[in-house]
């Protein structure tokens, strides 16, 4: 008997439970007694596999373990982006998309043996000003010992905290017989998502890592810097190996090019009356007579597809490169209890020309592949950093300032763009003297 009202107590939880992460009732997301009467004996199904698991798997297994996996599952039986977001998951979820977080501003790898070594301090942060050094070995947080089985991730937890506290972190560096406390107090860390320069030729270089929050004042102020130039003959915007991130942030950067009233993109999903569309509500910062080139590959994704596209189809850039990943999908992220969300697929976006890409990419104007040269040296570097991590910044400094294949054919690009622009602009005496 009591058996029986413990099975029938956790049936009638687990209905809860499933339930409330939609919060939903069964009447609402059923459509007439059969589905329902479906729904029920599926969940009747779970509870049998689940309560056959946690009595006679060859091991203990806990609850967490298998709803969170129960979950996952199920998720992942939906498209690769639908996923399950533990508390600790979601916090770094957060901090890539907001672009800062409360910690000491260094940048951390495990060696092959197991160290935690620092590949660099990003500079201006505490870590930084506190003499922290590329190359040094953390051996001790506060009073938790630095083992081979400490995760990269148990180590940023234990680094990261709130604003205006203290953290004693031990340190060895090359040359020292023993390791020293630094102790340092914690700040907000900034993660930059643009970098920009200026090539040669005055041409401006702008290249994105991912959309965060913070990309689109990072962004403005880049593009504003280069305007500064008179003799800016053109823009090239990189977004290769950039896996995307905020919608609305690719929405708000792709508003800075182009004209008033311009269709960026537009979401539709399965909810009736569920399009959304999203327009340029500003004038161009950069002015639409400076040419642009869109640099994309593989690793173009989501949100760097949506700018690419964008450009794209209003007239606005050259596309070169190689075909970009194909994400036209957008994920809605759902806060749940405990301190867990999920992020699902509620709609795909489409192009202005009212194409979605998923799945399919967007062809460049101007197909253009790394050389050999090019891929070698990629794969000097990556062999060098995994040998001496502490070289990490110093090789992705040297890497920043090099001319690649694709690079060298954007400049092109804008080179011919602009010669045509100024024969356009010639006098007819002048076209005929040449």
């Amino acid at each position: 008997m009591k058996k029986a009202f413990k099975s029938v107590l956790f049936f009638s939880l687990l209905i809860t439970f499933i339930f409330s992460l939609g919060k939903v009732s069964l009447s609402a997301v059923s459509e007439g007694k059969a589905t329902e009467e479906k729904e029920v004996k599926y969940i009747r199904l779970f509870t049998e596999v689940y309560q056959l698991v946690k009595d006679r798997y060859v091991e203990p297994v806990t609850p967490k373990k298998l709803f969170e996996g129960a979950i996952q599952g199920m998720l992942g039986k939906l498209d690769p982006h639908s996923t399950l977001f533990t508390p600790d998951k979601l916090k770094e979820f957060e901090v890539e998309t907001q672009g800062e977080f409360g910690g000491l501003g260094i940048q951390i790898t495990k060696t092959k043996d197991g160290k935690l070594m620092i590949i660099a301090p990003i500079e201006d942060t505490p870590a930084y000003k506190a003499g922290i050094k590329a190359g040094d070995v953390i051996v001790k947080i506060e009073k938790k010992e630095v083992t081979p089985d400490m995760t990269l991730m148990e180590a940023v937890k234990l680094m990261r905290g709130k604003p205006g506290t203290k953290i004693t972190i031990w340190i060895w560096r090359k040359g020292w017989s023993e390791p020293k406390p630094f102790t340092i107090t914690r700040a907000i860390i900034k993660i930059q998502s643009v970098k920009y320069r200026m090539l040669k030729g005055d041409i401006g270089y702008i290249r994105f890592t991912m959309f965060q929050k913070n990309s689109v004042e990072e962004f403005k102020k880049a593009l504003q810097e280069l305007v500064k130039d008179k003799k800016l003959k053109g823009v090239i915007v990189d977004v290769r190996n950039n896996p995307g991130g905020l919608l609305d942030s690719a929405v708000s950067i792709s508003d800075y090019f182009l004209p008033k009233g311009a269709l960026i993109v537009y979401t539709k999903g399965r909810i009736p009356d569920s399009i959304k569309r999203f327009y340029s509500t500003n004038d161009p910062i950069l002015p639409l007579g400076i040419p642009v080139v869109m640099l994309v590959n593989g690793g173009t994704a989501s949100a760097a597809e949506i700018l690419t596209g964008a450009l794209r189809y209003n007239d606005r850039a050259i596309v070169v490169g190689e075909k970009t990943f194909g994400k036209g999908s957008v994920q809605t992220l759902y806060p749940l209890e405990m301190g867990y969300a999920v992020k699902i697929t509620t709609a795909k976006y489409y192009m202005p020309n009212n194409e979605c890409i998923d799945g399919k990419g967007i062809e460049p104007d101007i197909e253009v592949k790394l050389s050999k040269e090019d891929i070698e040296q990629l794969k000097e570097d990556a062999k060098e950093i995994e040998e001496h991590p502490e070289k990490t910044e110093e090789i992705r400094k040297e890497r920043e300032k090099r001319i690649d294949n694709q690079l060298r054919r954007a400049i092109e690009v804008i080179k011919e763009f602009y010669l045509f622009q100024q024969m356009k602009q010639r006098k007819p005496d002048q076209k005929k003297a040449a």
